[in-house]
């Protein structure tokens, strides 16, 4: 299984990117980080719709061999647990690639969160997307750790 991040916005250096490769470097899974980015100055309605647009754009073609998570605020909160269960399905189901869709300071348009299979959030507070990049190779660290009955995660039931 790979792990796929479409993700809007560049990458400057800084804390944020040093959380986000601390844990990929972790993560055994190959992960693949796709940055798309519109230029043109847009209303942020159709900015929203054009940030969304490029991301699916940027999915594999093979739909049926990957799974599709939307990354926004309006989605299911899991816990560390559910999640990795839910990645150890897929897995086992045979999904090639889990592809996570990450927006703008806009959010993802309704297209884009109706596409996905899960649609995750990360807590009812907003968190800038390039640190949701962070979070998100993290809580991928700690679902592998997870499934493979590391003690890395302690969280309690």
């Amino acid at each position: 299984m790979r792990i796929l991040i479409l993700s809007v916005g560049r990458w400057k250096a800084g804390p944020q990117r040093a959380l986000y490769e601390t844990y990929r470097e972790r993560i055994a899974w190959p992960v693949e980080l796709r940055e798309i980015e519109e230029r043109k100055r847009l209303p942020p309605a159709a900015l929203k719709a054009r940030e969304s647009a490029l991301l699916l754009a940027a999915l594999p073609a093979a739909r049926a061999d990957f799974a599709l998570v939307a990354l926004d605020p309006t989605g299911k909160a899991m816990t560390s647990e559910a999640f990795a269960a839910r990645l150890g399905a897929w897995r086992d189901e045979g999904r090639g690639t889990i592809a996570f869709l990450i927006g703008g300071a806009d959010g993802l348009a309704p297209e884009a969160r109706k596409a996905a299979d899960l649609v995750l959030s990360f807590g009812a507070p907003t968190w800038p997307h390039l640190l949701v990049r962070g979070m998100l190779a993290e809580q991928l660290y700690r679902a592998q750790q997870i499934l493979a009955g590391h003690p890395y995660h302690r969280g309690g039931e």
